[in-house]
């Protein structure tokens, strides 16, 4: 039995990933976003038994708990829906768990699972007292009219708020959850329990929201960008820059790196990219804006207001010649012959604006030609971390003004970087997928090792 126990504390990568996957059938993404984080986490813990006896990574990589519960709702034309909710509770031994809610049709355990593993060392790297969640369901707000979506959203929260609170996890939004979403789940919740609390982020500022929190995913995905830069003495004045997406993040992306200098030259949504050979300025990132926040429009009709861009169907932004790529739509979005093309092309850098954009295989052709590439747990923190000050905000009862969390935001940012050079840098390049993964796991780590086994 002893001898049993020391092989299970030392089993090399490969064995511990199989007892993942058998663990985890079907699940393929959480089971990729597990490898991207084990094969840089082994390395480092290779010679520190205090890990290996705790099965720190073992537990990392086994939720605390998942939620999951049926969601009846009624159409406008009185039919009743069913749908499926989860709320994946990956690990609070930071801090109350902290995550987004996802509304979308491709939504399962697998996406969501992958999605709170993340999330946790995503919010280690913030320096933050926050654990990782994420939650969701397979319904899609699109084409639904907004007494659909309220029915729904109250719905959904009739069941979760038994599951969620100030100090025990927080959600945001995330793909198809916006401020209108929040605002209907927030009154629920406050319906349901009689209570005022910080429960959500997110949240308009006429009840509480923070300033920064629409924009502050895109804007820390560049930021992180300048970073990268910087560090290899160069600016974003002058780049050319090719964006996927066409909401929340994507916007606000496109909207620092024209503030600061760069060219935009595409957006995209689910149909297809708009590429401008004039580049993007503030007055048509504005007019994107209404046509995604007021009239809920598509991407190609982008092409319809400015003659001089494409539109191309069914296709993704990544043939486009540029100095840096921003992927800020889905996960697995970018592929190895994408990443291959973005090489070919020119680009010497990428920032990951949503989570998981980019395949193993992608990330692998990035690190292999030694390109600044900044993985989406480090590059896009900065909406996590802003709703952290939003948090705050809340259990104090102040608003901060746009100026301070703008501030924040830039310093925190420059955290992460540190954080990702400090275990990510060797001979003269920085592997910031390394780097990134260390430092978050790290201070998970010690933190449940001082709990003992919990």
């Amino acid at each position: 039995m002893q001898l049993a126990s020391v092989y299970d504390r030392h089993v090399d990568l490969d064995t511990f990933m199989e007892g993942v996957k058998k663990r985890n059938p079907g699940q393929k993404e959480f089971v990729q976003a597990v490898q991207e984080v084990a094969q840089d986490v082994y390395s480092f813990i290779e010679d520190k038994e205090e890990y290996h006896e705790a099965q720190i990574l073992r537990r990392i990589a086994e939720p605390d708990r998942i939620e999951s519960f049926r969601v009846c709702w009624e159409d406008d034309d009185q039919n009743v829906r069913v749908e499926r909710g989860w709320r994946v509770q990956n690990n609070n031994a930071i801090g109350p768990y902290k995550g987004g809610i996802r509304f979308h049709s491709s939504v399962n355990e697998s996406v969501l699972k992958f999605l709170a593993f993340e999330q946790t060392f995503k919010n280690s790297l913030t320096g933050l007292p926050l654990g990782g969640g994420k939650g969701g369901s397979n319904f899609n707000p699109k084409g639904k009219s907004d007494h659909e979506v309220m029915r729904f959203c109250q719905s959904f929260m009739t069941e979760l708020h038994r599951h969620i609170g100030p100090d025990v996890d927080v959600p945001a939004g995330d793909i198809g959850v916006g401020s209108r979403e929040i605002g209907y789940m927030f009154g629920q919740y406050k319906r349901i329990t009689n209570r005022w609390e910080g429960v959500l982020t997110g949240k308009a500022t006429e009840y509480g929201g923070s300033q920064m929190r629409p924009e502050a995913t895109g804007y820390g995905a560049v930021y992180f960008l300048r970073n990268m830069l910087s560090h290899a003495d160069q600016e974003i004045e002058g780049k050319t820059a090719v964006i996927s997406g066409a909401g929340n993040v994507a916007i606000h992306a496109a909207e620092k790196l024209v503030q600061l200098g760069g060219k935009v030259l595409t957006l995209s949504d689910s149909g297809g990219f708009i590429y401008d050979p004039d580049g993007l300025d503030q007055e048509k990132i504005d007019w994107v804006k209404r046509l995604k926040n007021e009239r809920r429009g598509r991407i190609s009709e982008y092409a319809d207001e400015y003659p001089e861009a494409t539109y191309h169907e069914d296709e993704q932004p990544w043939s486009v010649e540029c100095d840096v790529a921003l992927p800020c739509a889905t996960q697995n979005e970018l592929d190895e012959g994408a990443a291959k093309l973005l090489l070919k092309n020119g680009c010497i850098a990428v920032s990951e604006g949503a989570n998981m954009p980019t395949t193993l295989e992608g990330v692998k052709a990035f690190q292999d030609a030694k390109i600044m590439y900044g993985p989406g747990k480090a590059a896009n923190a900065g909406g996590v971390a802003v709703s952290g000050l939003e948090m705050s905000q809340n259990s104090e009862r102040v608003s901060w003004n746009h100026e301070r969390l703008g501030e924040e935001l830039a310093e925190l940012m420059d955290g992460i970087h540190d954080k990702c050079v400090e275990f990510g840098e060797a001979d003269g390049y920085v592997d910031y997928v390394r780097g990134a993964n260390i430092a978050g796991f790290k201070k998970v780590a010690d933190a449940m090792l001082a709990f003992g086994v919990v």
